[in-house]
């Protein structure tokens, strides 16, 4: 079912900070959990293959040098 037809009335009546779909003020622990979860799949494939775990943490390490080094230059 659409509600509206017409873009121009759909552009009207959105209401920008009003969205139920985006939750506001989750941030924190979104990044916490995503965090918590790369650091179980590391310890995870480090229990099998010690080489791969280092492999693994080196990459993350290199990424975020490059992420911080392109955000703040």
């Amino acid at each position: 079912m659409v509600l509206f037809w017409d873009k121009s009335k759909w552009l009207i009546n959105r209401t920008p900070g009003k969205d139920p779909l985006i939750a506001r003020g989750l941030q924190k622990e979104q990044y916490a959990g995503i965090i918590r979860l790369a650091i179980a799949l590391i310890a995870a494939v480090g229990f099998f293959s010690r080489r791969v775990e280092y492999a693994i943490a080196f990459a993350l390490f290199i990424s975020v040098i490059f992420i911080a080094l392109f955000f703040f230059a």
